[in-house]
């Protein structure tokens, strides 16, 4: 009878464990941070038009949104060449300040330059985040290994995540500037589940970007989540899963 129970026991606890697996697959949750969690382009906007104010650009352009349009059209483009290692991080800086400057015949270098380093040390002192961002994070972290994995420069990533009181739910933060390799490129999925000690088959990539977030994991073999707030309807393939709201996240994990 001793044996019977054991044997009994041993397929209990075997049977526990497999429904577990089918339940939960996951152990690690790796998350975009810009616009996925912290409300990149409300907190951008918001800055942009302190600055637009502070620095009486209002002098050069017809409107705030004239300026505005100008320097997302570029800092799109410069992020690219970035990301191809066309150029530095500080010519990217450079560039993307000074262009809706010289678009408008006023090419002031040195103003372009009080305003970048005042832009960016206000940026990531704002705390707006994307709808349900923490109340998902306080879900989730108990359950799962949480980790950052985003392109955004260090200095102010950090910063970010402290300002919005989100940094406590994360177990690591890997950044492109660690190995200078952005998303989608294979060897930043590779090097993060090496930094974070996590296997490919039970990580899963969580972001707003088609490109970055969900091409790069799928191109690994991670599995993803495709945070479509803009809505898109034709996708290049199927994500593993697709979500419209991070509340999603509840039911699905």
């Amino acid at each position: 009878m001793e044996t019977v129970s054991k044997v009994d026991l041993s397929v209990k606890l075997l049977l526990k464990q497999f429904f577990s697996f089918i339940l939960m697959p996951y152990k690690n949750l790796f998350f975009d941070l810009d616009d996925t969690l912290w409300a990149f382009s409300l907190n951008a906007r918001d800055t942009y038009e302190e600055m637009y104010q502070k620095y009486g650009y209002d002098r050069f352009f017809d409107s705030f949104e004239h300026y505005y349009e100008l320097y997302n059209r570029r800092n799109l483009e410069l992020w690219k060449e970035y990301a191809n290692g066309q150029v530095t991080k500080q010519e990217l800086n450079r560039q993307r300040y000074l262009y809706p400057l010289e678009r408008v015949g006023a090419g002031n270098a040195i103003l372009a330059k009080a305003y970048e380093k005042d832009a960016l040390s206000t940026i990531p002192t704002k705390s707006k985040l994307m709808p349900h961002a923490r109340e998902v994070l306080e879900y989730l972290a108990p359950k799962y290994n949480l980790y950052i994995l985003s392109n955004g420069f260090q200095e102010m990533q950090f910063h970010k995540m402290r300002s919005s009181n989100i940094d406590r739910y994360f177990k690591k933060i890997v950044l492109s500037d660690d190995i200078g390799i952005l998303k989608p490129w294979p060897e930043i999925f590779h090097f993060a589940l090496s930094a974070t000690q996590s296997e490919l088959r039970d990580s899963l990539m969580i972001g707003d970007s088609w490109e970055n977030d969900i091409t790069g994991a799928a191109r690994v073999g991670m599995h993803q989540v495709f945070y479509n707030i803009a809505g898109i309807t034709k996708l290049p393939f199927t994500p593993t899963y697709q979500i419209a709201d991070l509340k999603e996240l509840m039911n699905l994990l």
